[in-house]
């Protein structure tokens, strides 16, 4: 056997349907495509969506992008943690007490400063470095989870305030 001798297997090709060569072949007049209407045309616009608004008229039309599901964290820096006893607790509710982060959302403790006592932070985040200089100061870290689990975050922004 040769490629030249190469066929598909009986059955598996089937002739194309030849529409448009008048009523004798099924497919005249109209070609399968009933009477007018979309289906019918010969063109739809691109971005044409059925009549629903189009994602180019529904899409802002300045540049840029607030996403709605971003976490944002209240900053507090080593050489603020300093500050407390050595072998205290440290966790958002003896931050938020102090006034060193706001009544509400999360806290993120970053790596600005020297840490000189052993202290047992909790928060929701922590950078490499604040971790690293807290584990070397002889303290431990602990990740607060975040209210919603381990799901992304609630969605906000200017287009759910009103609902």
């Amino acid at each position: 056997m040769k490629v030249h001798d190469l066929k598909p297997a009986a059955g598996s090709r089937r002739a194309p349907k030849r529409i448009a060569r008048g009523i004798g072949g099924k497919g005249g007049k109209t070609a399968g495509r009933g009477s007018k209407g979309q289906g019918a045309r010969d063109t739809i616009k691109p971005g044409f969506e059925g009549g629903q608004t189009p994602l180019h008229r529904r899409i802002p039309k300045a540049k840029g992008f607030k996403n709605p599901f971003r976490v944002e964290y209240h900053v507090v820096n080593l050489d603020t943690l300093d500050a407390f006893e050595a072998g205290s607790e440290v966790s958002p509710a003896t931050l938020r007490a102090r006034g060193l982060v706001a009544k509400q959302g999360l806290v993120k403790v970053l790596g600005r400063g020297e840490l000189s006592r052993s202290l047992t932070v909790k928060a929701h985040a922590f950078s490499a470095s604040a971790k690293q200089a807290i584990e070397a100061a002889g303290g431990s870290v602990e990740v607060v989870p975040a209210p919603w689990g381990d799901r992304r975050p609630p969605a906000k922004g200017n287009a759910l305030t009103n609902r």
